[in-house]
This record gives structure tokens, C-alpha cells and sequence, in this order.
């Protein structure tokens, strides 16, 4: 896999066109920082982490508990829906990719429409939203778009 954020992105993206209520990623740090950023901003509902162990109860592509060894630890997602049954994440897009990175100065950051939405930055000092990176006056790479 060349781009594991996009693959997060997407599966995400298609747990919620086939109403989902969870969707597995492979666990890295940088995924779990994303999502706990999702959640706070109020587009999840929840993360959890699975260890190694229990992991191998769950496929990573069916959420369904199944036998299989060796996959590592997950990361569970838990998606939210409002009572009509749409999603609270309607745009879930990949900006910087591996062919085409995008970064932006403390001056540049992204507004993601009209402030409703927001950009997630990789920085030096971790992933943080476009308003957190504007108070805290950094800049960096602008991972996705979320509204």
C-alpha cells in the first residue's frame, strides 16, 4: 500500500455509502491522531484501538468476527449518523498525496467552506485542524479536507 491515509480515507468513505455503522483500518499512530481529530471535531463517534490479540478476531474487511491470525492491531472506527440516517461526514477528500505533495505556510492555511469545514495539517508538531495551526501560528502539510 503506497498511500495508507487514502486507504483510511476510502474505506471510511464506502462504510458510509453502504451505511456501516464501523469500519477496521490497520493500526499506525498517524491514522489514530487523524481520527481522534474526527471525533473531536464531531465527524465519528468514536476510535478504538484493538491490540494484536484481539485483533485476529476481526477481518479487515468484512467487520465481521472471523478466524485469522497475524494482522496486527486495528484501529475501529465508529461512524455517526444523525436521526434522519445521513452521514455527518459528507466530503472526505485527500489532498497532499505521495505523487504530489502539499504544503503550506502559517499565511497559506486553508479555509474549507467558509469555516465550516476544516483541513488537517501533518506539522512538527503533530496533526492539528486549520484553526488549531492558525492560532498556534504553524504551518505544514495539508493532509485532507473534511466537511
Amino acid at each position: 500500500m503506497t498511500d495508507p491515509i487514502a486507504d483510511m480515507l476510502t474505506r471510511i468513505r464506502n462504510a458510509i455509502l453502504a451505511r456501516k455503522s464501523e469500519v477496521v483500518v490497520p493500526f499506525s499512530g498517524i491514522k489514530q491522531d487523524l481520527a481522534k481529530i474526527l471525533v473531536k471535531e464531531g465527524y465519528l463517534v468514536g476510535v478504538e484501538k484493538i491490540n494484536d490479540a484481539l485483533a485476529t478476531a476481526w477481518s479487515l474487511h468484512t467487520s465481521r468476527r472471523v478466524a485469522k491470525r497475524g494482522r496486527g492491531d486495528i484501529l475501529r472506527l465508529t461512524l455517526k449518523y444523525d436521526s434522519t440516517g445521513q452521514s455527518a461526514l459528507r466530503h472526505l477528500e485527500r489532498v497532499s498525496k505521495p505523487s504530489r505533495r502539499v504544503y503550506v505556510s502559517k499565511n497559506e492555511l486553508p479555509v474549507v467552506l467558509s469555516g465550516l469545514g476544516v483541513a488537517i495539517i501533518s506539522t512538527s508538531q503533530g496533526l492539528f485542524t486549520n484553526k488549531q495551526a492558525k492560532r498556534l501560528k504553524i504551518g505544514g502539510e495539508v493532509l485532507c479536507e473534511v466537511y
